[in-house]
Order: C-alpha cells, then structure tokens, then sequence
C-alpha cells in the first residue's frame, strides 16, 4: 500500500438518491411528453377545424351557393383503410334507381322530369293585342312585268311590349237628390266602403304598394322616389301608415286562415330574424323574430307569418297550441318540448342534414379527397332522387316507393353511420355533419311513415325567402305594429301565390271587397281558395281596358 494515499469509499445511501431522483425525473418527463403530444395533437385537431372554417368562409364568400354535387367516379372513396370495407354508395346508377322507381308506381317513363320544351315561350294569350301592320311600298307592288301583286297571306311576329304604370284618379261622385215640389227630403248617394276610410288611397294603389314591398322588395322610400318622378308626391311615413292600416284590414281573413290551417294534421314550420327598432325593453339592435307556418290541404295551402320579440319555445307552443298531427321542422331544439307536450309528430328535414355535408366537403378545399363527406351526400341524393321521381304521384304511391327503396336505403346510411361516428373528430365540419345525422335521425326517417310528407321542410323555408329577400332592401321594421302588419301581408300574398293566384290582383280584389263583407260567409270567399278566379282576372282585364 503506497504511503500518502488514503482510501474511497463509496456512499451507497447518496447513490440509491441518485438513481432514485433520476426515475422520477425519468417519470416526470414522460408525464410531460405525454401531455406535450396530447397537447400536440389537441392543436393539430384545432388547426384543422380552424382551417375548414376558413374554406368554408372564403367558399361562402366567393364561390357558387348551389349544394348540388356530382361526384367524381374515379376518387370516390379514396380515403383510408377505413374506408376499405365499406360498400360504394355511388356504385347503383341513377338509371338503375330510375328503372326500380318506374317499376313500383308502374310506369314506363323513368326520366325523373319532363323536360321542357327549347325556344321561345309564346307571349300570353290574355294580354291586349295591338296589330301594326307593315305593308310593301306602292312602287313594290308590280311584277317585273308591270301586274299587280295579290296579297296571299301575312307573316306575324309578336313582340312585347310594356307602358309605364298608368296612374289616375278616381272622383266619386255621389248624386244629391231632392223633392222639387217641397225642397226637402234631400237624398245623397253612398260612397261604397273602402279600404281606409277617408283616404285618398284606393284598394289598387295599397295592393300595388303592398305588392311592391312584400313582393317585390321595394322599400317604402324608393316608392316615393317612384311616385315623385310620375308628378304624386307621398310621403313614406304616409305609405308606412297606409300599410298598417292594410295590415288590420285583413284580419278576419288571417283568423280563418289560422282556423284552417289548425284543422289539417300536416304542418310545417320555421323561423327567421328580423330588427325592430321601437320594442318595448329591448335594445334597437336586438334580433326579434318572424315565425311562419305552412298547412292546409294539398289544394288549399296556408302560410302564415308571426311576428314574437323572441325565438323561445313559449312562441311554438302558443302557435301549435291547438294543433295535433305532424310538426315538420329543423333541428331547432325549441320544437322538441312543444311536440312532447301536445303529442306532435316530429319529422326532420334532410335539406339541413344534406347542407350539412355539403359544407363539410365544401370546408376540405378543392384539393381534398373524397370521403365521408362526399358520401353522406351521395346517400343522401338518392333519396332526394326518389323524391322527385314520385312528386306527380299519389300520397299513397309515393308511400309504397318509400317503403320499398327509400327505406332500405336509409337503413345502409343507419349503418355507414354507425361505423363512421367514432372515426371522425367530433368537431370537424364532417363530424358535425355526422352528429347532427345521428341526433336527429329519428325525427328524419319519419317522412316515410305517410306519403302526404315531405323528404325535407324546404316548401316552408322557401316561403320566407321573399322576407329575407327584402329585409336586406328595408333593413328593419321601425314598430311592433308595423312588423305584426308586415306578417299579415306576408300572410296573405304568399298565401295567393300558393294557391295560383296572382298577389297583386288577389290583394285589390281583397281590398275591394272585404269592407263590404258584413257576414262570415262574405269573408269566407274571399280566402286565396275560395275566391273566382275567373272574376279576378276579369275584374283586372277591364282595369286595363279601361271600361
């Protein structure tokens, strides 16, 4: 042993910490690892949504609004393994689904629609003919060889032809009479009853500004402007009043239309926003809303518009609160409770779960494979397909084609998915779409259950698409009055338009006519399926002729 050097020796107890400290720092970092690539993960997820938000916003914004798809054959399912299994929603053709259509309802035409004819459509038969006739100049009127030409027939085009809107004015004249032996016992005629008593405003002129507005969307200000530079200067607060008071008008009609469309177990409803600046508790930039109902018969149908300061399940419920029968609806969770408690049944709208889809794949940009996407719309088209091959069809032949190819078919979607839930992140614009398939997928197969449904509520949304279409000309409505006045009109022209009736005719003639009526019956044919039809356009053809 070498003198000076003293010997190591080793602390175990200080090693043991030493290795101890190294595990759980060991421990500590694959904990955080963990969380990181959670974390990782969570963002790449949010990264992902965010950017589908993005496509979907620019799609929105610049690109066309049809949801109409077609698929691409060649990369229909080019998804992952996932997707390997499953059957190919596309591989039936259209023809082969047209031809099982044809088979069921018996006919030999598959073609879903009757196309229609090219060229020019003749001018209407009913409009007033004006002859110009065009003959050849005196000189022309030889042969090389000095006869006399013979006329042997005419050429006849038609061209079309508009005035500008005539306005006149209307002086009533009421006949004073008078005893001429005693000079009394004076008599004046009475003046008819009119639209708003002591106006200067006919029934014509309020069905032209109503029709203008609600119709046309031509807000009240551009009237005036239109009505200054034909030399008639109305002020719009004037119009504004008119239209209120043409709004009360025709409540009694609104009362029995709402009776009617009570006692019809088929309805189907919406809802839409509207501004009204002037509302008792609530701020001018608040949102109320405009409720519309569709019913009624086939070949009476009824649409009507409410107006409610909020969008709360109250608002149905005081709606459908004498009604029984089926609801049709979106997916708007304030019908649920209404349906529970008044025993309604529910039936869901495929146009929403289809709009669904069709954003999601809209969301993948236009270098994204097809996939879920594309599929659950694939699904969905045909169905849809089906649809409008038995349009034409009775309620009962369209039930018997539902439930032999319309049903099997939703029952492969139940399955696709099924299996197609757990594969897509919950809040992808494809997983969305997914879920809202399945939550309210009870509420959407239902229209299978009776021919006289809908596959979707479409027919209703499209009745409010004249108010959306002029509240973005009108902005808001200044009053509540004025915006219960605004759902009766609404009320009554599309009411017309859906029964064949022309809303600017049907409204004058309302307005003719309903303060003369001083019975229920009176009222009663002066609904949009009661009234002649024939005397309408009678009554308008004379207007024009001047008699």
């Amino acid at each position: 042993m070498n003198q000076g050097i003293e010997p190591t020796f080793i602390d175990h107890s200080q090693l043991f910490l030493t290795v101890q400290q190294l595990v759980d720092a060991n421990a500590l970092l694959t904990d955080e690892k963990a969380l990181l690539e959670q974390e990782n993960r969570l963002l790449k997820v949010k990264y992902a949504d965010l950017l589908e938000q993005v496509r979907l916003f620019k799609h929105q914004r610049f690109g066309a609004s049809s949801e109409k798809y077609t698929a691409n054959q060649q990369d229909l399912f080019n998804e992952a393994e996932a997707e390997a299994d499953e059957p190919d929603a596309a591989q039936e053709s259209d023809a082969w689904l047209d031809d099982q259509v044809a088979t069921v309802i018996g006919s030999t035409d598959s073609s879903p629609s009757t196309k229609a004819k090219r060229g020019r459509k003749a001018l209407p038969a009913e409009l007033p003919r004006i002859e110009v006739i065009h003959d050849l100049p005196l000189d022309q009127q030889h042969c090389p060889e000095g006869h006399a030409l013979k006329v042997i027939g005419e050429e006849v085009s038609e061209q079309l032809d508009i005035i500008p809107a005539k306005i006149q004015v209307l002086r009533h004249i009421r006949l004073k009479y008078a005893c001429p032996c005693c000079a009394a016992h004076v008599k004046t005629a009475c003046l008819p009853e009119q639209p708003i008593p002591k106006s200067n405003a006919s029934a014509g002129l309020l069905a032209y500004i109503a029709v203008s507005k609600f119709q046309d969307a031509l807000p009240l200000y551009r009237q005036t402007q239109l009505f200054q530079r034909i030399g008639v200067d109305l002020a719009r607060g004037t119009l504004a009043a008119w239209m209120m008071r043409s709004g009360a008008l025709i409540q009694p009609l609104l009362n029995l239309m709402q009776e009617h469309i009570e006692h019809y177990d088929l309805q189907q409803i919406d809802e839409t926003t509207v501004q009204v600046l002037k509302e008792v508790g609530k701020k001018a930039e608040t949102q109320s809303y405009m409720w519309v109902q569709r019913g009624g018969p086939p070949h009476q149908p009824v649409l009507l518009f409410t107006y409610a300061a909020t969008r709360a399940k109250t608002v149905a419920e005081a709606l459908l609160a004498n009604y029984q029968g089926y609801l049709q609806s979106d997916g708007y969770a304030g019908y649920d409770a209404v349906c529970i408690n008044n025993t309604l049944q529910h039936v869901g709208c495929f146009a929403h779960a289809r709009r669904k889809f069709d954003e999601a794949l809209k969301a993948q940009g236009h270098s994204a494979k097809a996939g879920k996407a594309s599929k659950g719309l694939i699904y969905i088209q045909k169905l849809y397909r089906i649809e409008r091959q038995i349009k034409e069809q009775s309620a009962e032949e369209r039930y018997q084609v539902r439930q032999q190819l319309s049903v099997p078919i939703l029952a492969e979607i139940k399955i696709w998915l099924d299996r197609s839930l757990p594969q897509v992140p919950p809040t992808s614009k494809t997983g969305q779409a997914l879920t809202y398939l399945n939550n309210q997928w009870h509420k959407l197969i239902r229209y299978c259950d009776d021919g006289r449904l809908s596959i979707d509520n479409n027919a209703c949304e499209n009745a409010i698409r004249p108010f959306v279409i002029g509240r973005r000309n009108w902005l808001f409505s200044d009053t509540v009055k004025g915006a219960k006045a605004s759902a009766n009109l609404y009320s009554l022209i599309e009411s017309a338009k859906a029964n064949g009736l022309e809303p600017y005719r049907y409204l004058r003639h309302v307005f003719n006519e309903l303060p003369k009526a001083k019975s229920l019956e009176a009222i009663e044919k002066l609904l949009p399926w009661q009234v002649n039809k024939e005397e309408i356009n009678k009554g308008w053809k004379q207007k024009i002729d001047g008699v």
